[in-house]
């Protein structure tokens, strides 16, 4: 079991309606994509082309912000917030689809932004899903 599952399990107040498995799914993905999108952003600055990977690196770091944010935002209860966990789910998917995109362009120049894809992905992923669940 994962901290982020201790948690949801502990709450006095329970997960509600929400898909717990789903909403654990994505708050891990959430964390774990804004690691990997600051670890590629790094990677990015320590390349010889930096020059190249301008805009890598801005839409890394945005979607470092988004991911942080979704995240901690999927952390508290939901209660009646589900319009903006609906915003916040839907801004995230945005982020990750550009992030990926864009290091989907270096991927197999730099095995870093190969990675970040990968990772921004499996967000986009568990933000849809988690999406579709809340609309059930």
């Amino acid at each position: 079991m994962t901290h982020v599952q201790s948690m949801l399990d502990a709450h006095p107040l329970g997960a509600g309606s929400i898909d717990k498995a789903k909403l654990d799914e994505c708050i891990q993905a959430c964390f774990e994509c804004a690691q990997t999108c600051t670890a590629c952003a790094d990677a990015c600055l320590s390349e010889e082309m930096v020059a190249e990977l301008t805009q890598c690196i801005r839409t890394s770091l945005d979607c470092v912000d988004i991911c942080v944010a979704t995240g901690k935002i999927l952390s508290r209860h939901i209660g009646d917030t589900a319009d903006l966990t609906r915003a916040v789910l839907q801004a995230c998917r945005t982020a990750c689809k550009a992030c990926a995109d864009a290091c989907g362009q270096h991927a197999s120049m730099h095995r870093h932004c190969e990675v970040c894809a990968e990772a921004c992905r499996r967000c986009e992923q568990a933000c849809a899903d988690l999406l579709t669940s809340l609309a059930e």
